[in-house]
């Protein structure tokens, strides 16, 4: 257990702090921006200053991107196209909707009235 003599007189603590106030204050009225040239060490992506890019990179990133999205049609495509068997069920149940559209279409394009 601390002894009186251990603790901190308050009035000493508390010129202290009046001592330090105008330092603190003086830190916090800086300029909150690092300075350009100092480095600022690692930062989030959506932090980062925005630094334009060259023609040059822009369309090497285009180029990546366009073969990326053409890449993964390619990839659609055949996995539509695949020949897996489908199960019986599943063709019925598509053929029985199918016919069930058809059949609503003719109806909601006919010029009959439903009365």
């Amino acid at each position: 257990m601390n002894t009186p003599e251990d603790q901190p007189n308050p009035d000493e603590a508390l010129a202290r702090a009046r001592a330090a106030r105008k330092q603190m204050a003086a830190a916090l009225d800086e300029d909150q921006e690092p300075e350009v040239d100092e480095p600022v060490g690692w930062q989030p992506i959506w932090k980062r200053p925005w630094t334009p890019k060259s023609k040059a990179a822009k369309k090497k990133e285009l180029r990546e991107q366009r073969r990326r999205l053409q890449d993964t049609a390619k990839r659609r495509l055949a996995a539509g196209n695949s020949r897996r068997p489908r199960s019986r069920q599943n063709r019925i149940g598509n053929a029985a909707a199918r016919r069930d559209a058809r059949a609503l279409s003719r109806v909601r394009h006919s010029n009959a009235w439903l009365w």
